[in-house]
């Protein structure tokens, strides 16, 4: 069985997120994993409060656009997260949405050299390191940090592209997969990523859409809109993506298959009203 996560939805109100993530981490889950989409809410803000109400469950960035942040700036975020809540922090970055990124002046044309230097020298700072980096996007002279974590956290990459896949393998500790990629879309990036250089404890953190229901009609009500939308992006039919949508009872069976095909970690993502009900009866199914 994987680690089972849950996903605190963008478009829900931010002053539900402490209630949220104690709920969460009441029920049993392991993690909580929090977005950071243009106009919505700062990642490391949101991260901040979900660890500042839970004791326990680790605390997942899904992800920061790398173009829009200073390396030495995240990794100082990131340091003083890490250091209060220490071994409960999982630093997403990724290449950003392109039509986000140019709405705000951040699009870059070497996304794959600014990832990699960003991670690169995010985690030499969080390890301690006096670093300098003159890269193709990233220049850092001599950067220390001054409170670098005890225990510095895992970074891993939201990337899909089979070259972004590849650099994830070299560069990160684990690649999270979106929503609508099922087992052998896994097992796939898992090989690219292997590709790369990834190594056997690289943590494929998979997203997925999460609607319990019998009711059809129910089921296109709270999440026909958003499945179009995924499979549009993913350039497949909405029958095609792979999601836990439908009876609880059909969830066992989809969850193993993930595992097999080399998910470390599940993210459900609750669609519609009444998200805790929705988690509590996919545990009690699984």
């Amino acid at each position: 069985m994987p680690r089972i996560g849950v996903m605190f939805d963008r478009d829900r109100a931010p002053e539900e997120l402490p209630g949220f993530a104690a709920a969460m981490e009441e029920i049993g889950v392991d993690d909580l994993w929090v977005v950071e989409d243009l106009g919505w809410a700062g990642s490391v803000s949101t991260a901040a409060l979900a660890l500042a109400a839970t004791s326990r469950v680790r605390v997942g960035i899904g992800i920061a656009p790398a173009p829009l942040r200073n390396p030495a700036l995240l990794a100082m975020e990131l340091a003083m997260l890490a250091r209060v809540h220490p071994g409960r922090l999982v630093a997403g970055l990724g290449h950003g949405v392109s039509d986000w990124m140019r709405q705000v002046g951040a699009e870059r044309k070497a996304k794959l050299a600014l990832l990699e230097e960003t991670i690169r020298a995010v985690r030499g700072l969080l390890d301690g390191e006096t670093v300098t980096l003159h890269g193709r996007e990233v220049h850092i002279d001599g950067v220390k940090l001054v409170h670098p974590p005890a225990v510095a956290p895992p970074i891993v990459t939201g990337v899909v592209g089979p070259r972004s896949l590849e650099l994830s393998g070299r560069v990160a500790d684990g690649t999270i997969i979106p929503e609508g990629k099922g087992p052998a879309d896994v097992a796939e990036a898992l090989e690219l990523i292997r590709r790369g250089g990834g190594r056997d404890d690289h943590e494929a953190v998979v997203f997925t859409l999460l609607h319990v229901s019998d009711d059809p009609a129910a089921i296109e009500r709270e999440t026909g809109e958003l499945v179009r939308i995924q499979a549009a992006w993913l350039g497949v039919e909405p029958s095609e993506l792979f999601a836990l949508i439908g009876p609880a009872a059909e969830s066992p069976a989809k969850v193993r298959a993930l595992a097999e095909a080399g998910a470390g970690t599940l993210v459900l993502r609750p669609l519609g009203p009444d998200p805790v009900g929705q988690v509590k009866a996919t545990l009690a199914a699984l």
